[in-house]
């Protein structure tokens, strides 16, 4: 793990990928020549910031940058979309973190990557071609407005499907339907690796069980410390209690309990809401 201590992260590049979600790239050359597909940093922007945990889109040990997506859910995230431009620079940007993807030559393995998924299965998809494996790529949003990342994902697949809930762009219906349709038409598929909302992955890992599909997918719990100090990730695998931060991110989907990671998801969703509700206020003047 690097963690650079020897001042602030510049941030080098922000584009808008969609309305809500922005792409960084920030300054960090020790990062960037450490991370590996499916590890995650923590960043904190000021002294008076939280700690929130983003995965790592892509690393460039060139240059030193490091690609991050962020989607404005939060006070947090919120504020970087608002406050924070190229040029700019934040307090703590710390990884990476996590154990990085499987990555060998399996086969055929089918990358399913939904809403801000995309972003974290993209480097993951790229790196599996890399070793060998033919690559099936499912991506999709709510609406082809949310979508990004087509072109990258066709150069890291050998084959795309994208799919909108409202038929938008792509075919219409969610990411699950074109999966099931594949492994039902017999074709050998030796792994998935499914990231997105716990609803999405949920719905991939039940579609690939009865066909014995290995089905990584990659948790988003809760996160403080980033390094099993708080237990704030717990996550239940296999009927055993897991830190998503330094025993995944990435876990068997088919013993995932996700109806638990889900709940666990919302413990703290009214501080949350009181927290963007503040944040708005100050930006407006309201609050003294």
């Amino acid at each position: 793990m690097a963690d650079e201590k020897a001042g602030m992260y510049r941030i080098l590049e922000k584009h808008e990928l969609a309305p809500e979600v922005h792409e960084y790239v920030i300054e960090a050359p020790e990062i960037a020549r450490a991370a590996r597909p499916g590890q995650f940093i923590v960043l904190r922007l000021h002294e008076r910031g939280e700690r929130i945990p983003l995965t790592i889109a892509d690393a460039d040990p060139q240059t030193g940058g490091v690609t991050i997506v962020v989607q404005e859910v939060g006070k947090t995230t919120r504020e970087m979309g608002d406050r924070f431009a190229a040029g700019d620079e934040i307090l703590d940007f710390v990884g990476p973190l996590g154990r990085p993807s499987e990555i060998e030559n399996f086969g055929t393995v089918i990358c399913v990557g939904g809403g801000l998924g995309i972003a974290p299965v993209y480097p993951i998809a790229r790196a599996l071609r890399k070793a060998g494996n033919t690559v099936i790529g499912i991506i999709g949003a709510r609406t082809e407005d949310l979508l990004f990342y087509i072109d990258r994902m066709e150069g890291a697949c050998d084959e795309l499907i994208v799919t909108t809930d409202d038929g938008s762009y792509g075919r219409k219906g969610f990411t699950s339907d074109p999966l099931t349709e594949i492994l039902a038409s017999g074709r050998k598929v030796d792994r998935a690796v499914a990231i997105g909302p716990a609803v999405m992955m949920k719905a991939c890992a039940e579609v690939t069980r009865p066909f014995k599909v290995p089905t990584m997918v990659s948790l988003d719990s809760i996160m403080i410390d980033g390094t099993g100090m708080c237990g704030g990730c717990r996550v239940e695998v296999g009927g055993e209690t897991k830190f998503a931060c330094v025993d995944g991110p990435e876990f068997d989907g088919h013993k995932v309990n996700f109806d638990l990671l889900i709940s666990r998801q919302r413990f703290y969703v009214e501080e949350e809401r009181c927290a963007l509700e503040r944040y708005l206020k100050e930006r407006q003047g309201t609050v003294g």
